[in-house]
């Protein structure tokens, strides 16, 4: 077990992160729960950890004291003398822990010669004992870990290309299932996607040991998957093997490549792994292949164009007629669900998500995506301390989770949490890299924080991002608006003014899009009207989503005192139910 267990708040991941690997690097073996695993209860996981450990970090910070996890596990450690306290923003320990010496690390930047280091580092040593010395280098310890590759799509055709991806998250999954075996993220290991690389070079970039790369030929009913296993110090080959069969043994290829490579590696592969590598969710090849046709339009889709929720609800609900039982359909349908509810008004057919998302937590309560739609339902029904109990169990459920990380923030930002909502955007787009609307949300909290540093940072990376999407699918309304806020904040005002008219011309129906050319209008072109004239369509047909957006967001604040933009503002609010100076639903309003 861990010498270093390490209890933080979500918010703050990043100076977890840096502990943990200050902490590493003087030989410690530490925990933090970025290393649950996914076919276990996260609640026995911790417990378990927390009382092997011989040191338990608590940091502390105005989120973590908030947090009744935080406060559990620092109790926990508190009752076996194992408790070590530094805070990260000033914020003191609340009682009882107030009583017990706290660090100081709010200016700290991983050195390990500042005096609140010197002190969390002391205690350490006294609690877990000085650690054994060893090289600081994943790759050359006997830690094994792993980067699975996004396996290329050798069909010949690009609309297969879902399947190929889906098959790497799968064996992705299946590894993380493996306690021995650190994991890279299925995002992480994407940015790699469509590139030639060294197999050396990627282990030494991503600190693993083993690199997995294959291809996926898929031709009517038969598939073809090549699979082989690279050592990352020496570029050999340990495993290869390609499997040519019928598409109904697809699952049996993917539990065999997992196994191949557990053996490979010499691991030993425990019953309860064994167990939860062969649980996919579904036995059935046609329901799994719709799933994951849905997924793919759920990722690479126009955010805000109703059609990708339309087209992700039908295949998902496709799916659950051919499998019932198939968890992860029913989280991404009500995932669908949720958007397009809260995106739209006045239409009682429209799905909320709730009952989709609570079947599969029914069926698997360990995928984290099911909790959003009941994240976003709390919070836009005022019941922000429960949404926020959500959104916490997701990310201990998943922290590499990409949709738990971008949801979360999209409700915070909503919630006037611009801060927590960086945060958390910061973290997905580094999970996933090539997802703009994530870098165009950051832009925009960055915007409304008042971060031009930053904003001209992101709108450089996403003019670059968008490029490629636009030549695929050149009426993408998100693309559009996040690219015409790019240009505007990096002084290119004519041409963000030809992408304003394009995207107007191109999708005018796209609410989030309107909304979001508002920014770019408002905050560099000082052009009110314009502004106004795209708003009031936007918030004449908005749901609860969009309004209470634009209730908090502080990109709009120059219009707080004009009397249009109010009127039409309490119109919308009062349509959907909202309290428009909380963006919380009004009392007298249905919930």
């Amino acid at each position: 077990m861990a010498d270093v267990f390490v209890s933080y708040a979500r918010t703050d991941e990043p100076h977890a992160k840096r502990v943990a690997e200050a902490l590493r690097a003087q030989g410690y073996d530490v925990w933090r729960d970025d290393q649950l695993p996914a076919h276990r209860r996260y609640a026995d996981v911790i417990e378990e950890r927390l009382k092997s450990a011989k040191a338990v970090i608590v940091l502390w910070s105005a989120e973590a004291v908030a947090s009744e996890w935080v406060r559990a596990e620092a109790d926990a450690a508190r009752s076996v003398h194992t408790l070590v306290q530094a805070s990260l923003d000033g914020t003191m320990p609340p009682m009882p822990f107030n009583q017990i010496q706290c660090a100081d690390l709010k200016a700290w930047k991983g050195n390990h010669s500042g005096p609140g280091w010197r002190k969390v580092a002391a205690s350490v040593a006294a609690l877990a004992g000085e650690p054994e010395k060893h090289e600081n280098s994943r790759v050359t310890s006997n830690h094994l870990s792993i980067c699975v590759l996004p396996f290329a799509n050798m069909s010949g055709e690009a609309e297969q290309e879902y399947f190929s991806d889906g098959i790497s998250e799968d064996i992705t999954t299946d590894l993380s299932k493996v306690s021995a075996l650190a994991v890279t993220a299925r995002n992480t290991a994407f940015q790699f996607k469509g590139q030639s690389v060294d197999m050396c070079e990627v282990a030494r970039k991503l600190a693993v040991s083993h690199v997995l790369e294959g291809s996926v030929r898929k031709a009517g009913n038969r598939v073809r998957i090549t699979a082989q296993l690279i050592d990352g110090r020496s570029g050999d080959h340990l495993w290869a093997e390609r499997y040519d069969r019928e598409l109904n043994d697809i699952f049996a290829i993917q539990d065999e490549i997992s196994k191949a490579i557990v053996d490979a590696l010499k691991l030993q592969l425990l019953p309860e792994e064994k167990k939860a590598i062969e649980n996919r969710g579904t036995t059935d090849v046609d329901a799994y292949n719709l799933y994951l046709m849905a997924r793919q339009y759920w990722i690479t889709g126009d955010f805000g164009d109703r059609r990708r929720e339309d087209r992700v609800i039908r295949l998902c609900a496709r799916a659950l007629e051919i499998d019932p039982d198939y968890p992860h359909a029913w989280a991404l349908l009500g995932l669908a669900q949720a958007n397009l509810y809260y995106a739209y008004s006045g239409n009682e057919q429209l799905d909320d998500g709730l009952a989709a998302a609570e079947k599969a937590l029914a069926l698997d309560p360990t995928i984290a995506e099911a909790h959003l739609p009941l994240a976003w339902h709390l919070a836009l029904h005022g019941r922000e301390e429960e949404a926020q109990a959500q959104i916490e169990t997701a990310l201990r459920l998943n922290p590499d989770c990409w949709e738990a990380n971008k949801e979360a923030a999209r409700i915070y930002y909503r919630q006037g949490k611009v801060d927590d909502s960086i945060r958390l955007l910061e973290r997905s787009t580094q999970l996933a890299d090539s997802d703009f609307h994530s870098l165009g949300m950051l832009t925009a909290a960055y915007l409304a924080r008042g971060d031009m540093e930053q904003v001209r940072s992101c709108a450089a990376k996403m003019t670059d991002l968008i490029a490629p999407v636009l030549a695929r699918d050149p009426d993408n309304g998100a693309a559009l608006a996040f690219v015409a806020l790019s240009y505007a904040a990096l002084g290119q005002l004519e041409r963000a003014r030809q992408y304003i008219d394009r995207a107007l011309l191109l999708d005018p129906d796209n609410l989030y899009m309107r909304f979001n050319l508002a920014w770019p209008l408002l905050r560099f072109f000082d052009d009110k009207e314009a502004a106004l004239d795209l708003l009031e369509p936007a918030l004449a047909n908005a749901g609860r989503n969009l309004v209470s957006l634009a209730v908090a967001d502080g990109n709009l604040d120059r219009l707080r005192d004009d009397p249009r933009f109010q009127s039409m503002l309490a119109a919308a609010a009062a349509r959907v139910g909202l309290n428009p100076e909380s963006g919380s639903v009004t009392p007298t309003a249905a919930s």
